[in-house]
């Protein structure tokens, strides 16, 4: 999410970051901008169990620069929180690269 408002933000937030069934939430915008976002969701009640959902800023260290390297960043994260991964580069690590990988028929 990115609406570059708060009074749209953070009420959003609010929602998603109390429905358990929402797998990930995540928010764009600069680590200041993070850090305002959680002063006012705090300030609305959200507790630091829901404020640990929140992905922001968003996305994995790629060193993305255009709009679509940073929506890969993005989408990058989602699937490292959906399966565990660290993110790290598979050179950089030991075992299955596809550990416990889903088989389909």
């Amino acid at each position: 999410m990115l609406t570059h408002d708060p009074k749209f933000d953070v009420p959003l937030l609010e929602i998603a970051l109390r429905l358990p069934e929402v797998g990930y939430v995540g928010a764009m915008g600069s680590r200041r901008t993070h850090q305002d976002r959680f002063e006012r969701l705090r300030a609305a009640g959200i507790g630091q169990e829901e404020l640990a959902r929140l992905s922001s800023p968003i996305g994995l260290d790629l060193g993305a620069r255009t709009p679509e390297e940073t929506a890969i960043s993005i989408a990058a994260e989602i699937v490292a929180a959906r399966w565990g991964g660290t993110g790290r580069r598979l050179g950089e690590t030991t075992g299955s690269i596809h550990r416990g990988s889903i088989t389909q028929s």
